[in-house]
């Protein structure tokens, strides 16, 4: 087998008599240290880095973990274990504790030791034990009719959106069964598979639940009991079919086995379902707060002229709230601009193919006035002149715009845009001539 050469790092001579004696070096954990092992050994070198070596007297550590002594008079002390081994002028130590540390704990440790010319050294540092505490389910709450929000004591994430099981504590209850579930920091969206019962207490049992350590959560920290979501209600509204019941029927129920009760309960539960649905109706007229599908038909209601436009559904919203205002700049210079600002972000200008005004008693023919055509369609002819080069989906749309919005007896005769700047050939050593295939610039 050949043999291999390995890049290897060895200090031969600490030049610089000056630097502090003796030194610690290679501690582990390293200061500041994040997820250090919950049950690791606490590691450090001690060097003398004077030259002649002097000598650390290993009697002289101490070794101080959180505020205990750990090691003294050569030894660990009670509730501590550890060894050290003296190799030239270093010596090596390893300490752990006999119980663990808790989960992200803040360690502190401080060594001190002495020369044996009486050179003392002071050090304090610490660093942070790994988080391997489980997530805790703190509380549920109903959401929405379709949605509970799970709220935990840490960031979580989930690893089985259909690890949610749902147990109704009264009656009647309509079961729920969890569809999805998305996390966002300490707090879990589960969507159900139906409405759940209003007021009616379930048990959330959470599983397919971590931290971001990878922590599963275990029992009994994943469950959460809440009260079925109600949807909001006029103040006013009294709509109980109980109520609505003759009295002679309810009080022979009330005597008897509460059947019917139990049944006009189920009743209720379906009519305020429609109930609230009745309520929301009037948010499919809101534009801010309608259902995708009813911003496509509020802008079909109102006529959009620009269904060639590929908007998403944010500028759909935003087009229905200012249409009625681009219908009332219809016909005018000032309408293309705002619709080509509106659509594109674009500072457009318009103007009219005829750009120089005469001044009775100041204008001169041929000097700053010259005598234009006579063709009406000139006389109604404008341009429409962009600040930056426009891609070809950038001019089909400008031309929709100002086709749409101009004055009918008005007619655009062209888009003016910055000239492309002039292309730069390249230059080829040996070859392009000065002059000849390549100039200078």
């Amino acid at each position: 087998m050949a043999e291999i050469k390995l890049p290897a790092l060895v200090v031969d001579v600490a030049v610089g008599q000056d630097a502090d004696r003796p030194a610690i070096i290679n501690r582990d954990p390293a200061p500041d240290e994040i997820g250090a092992p919950r049950a690791g050994a606490i590691r450090f070198e001690l060097i003398d880095v004077l030259d002649p070596y002097d000598g650390i007297d290993p009697s002289t550590l101490e070794v101080w973990i959180e505020g205990d002594l750990a090691w003294v008079n050569g030894a660990a002390a009670d509730g501590f274990s550890g060894s050290w081994l003296s190799a030239g002028d270093t010596l090596y130590f390893s300490i752990t504790p006999d119980e663990p540390f808790s989960s992200e704990q803040v360690v502190t440790v401080r060594v001190v030791c002495a020369t044996e010319d009486a050179q003392e050294l002071d050090v304090t540092w610490s660093f942070t034990v790994e988080d391997f505490t489980a997530p805790k389910l703190i509380a549920a709450q109903g959401w929405a009719q379709k949605v509970v929000r799970l709220v935990f004591d840490d960031e979580v994430v989930v690893t089985d959106p259909l690890g949610f099981s749902f147990e109704a504590l009264g009656a009647p209850a309509v079961p729920i069964v969890a569809v999805g579930a998305v996390a966002a920091g300490a707090a879990i969206d589960v969507e159900l598979d139906t409405e759940m019962t209003p007021d009616v207490e379930y048990r959330v049992t959470a599983a397919g639940v971590s931290d971001t350590d990878d922590n599963e959560i275990v029992a009994p920290d994943d469950i959460a009991v809440f009260a079925g979501f109600r949807p909001a209600r006029p103040a006013a509204r009294r709509f109980s079919l109980w109520l609505m019941l003759p009295r002679m029927n309810r009080r022979q129920d009330d005597s008897g086995s509460g059947d019917l009760r139990r049944f006009i309960d189920c009743c209720q539960e379906v009519v305020d379902l429609l109930l609230a649905e009745y309520d929301r109706f009037v948010d499919v007229y809101d534009i801010d707060r309608a259902p995708a599908p009813f911003v496509e038909m509020i802008l079909a209601d109102l006529g959009n002229p620009f269904t060639s436009f590929n908007l998403g559904e944010a500028d759909q919203r935003r087009l229905a709230g200012v249409l009625m205002e681009i219908y009332k700049q219809k016909g005018t210079a000032a309408g293309i601009v705002n619709a080509v600002r509106f659509f594109l972000g674009l500072e457009v200008e318009v103007a009219h193919l005829r750009r120089t005004t005469l001044v009775l008693g100041v204008s001169e023919l041929g000097v700053d006035w010259e005598l234009g055509s006579g063709d009406r369609r000139v006389l109604y002819s404008f341009t429409v002149e962009s600040p930056e080069l426009l891609s070809a989906a950038q001019r089909q749309q400008i031309e929709v715009i100002a086709n749409y919005m101009k004055p009918a007896h008005t007619h655009l005769v062209r888009l003016i845009e910055p000239e492309d700047p002039e292309a730069v050939d390249h230059w080829e050593l040996g070859t392009s001539r000065l002059g000849d295939t390549t100039d200078l610039h």
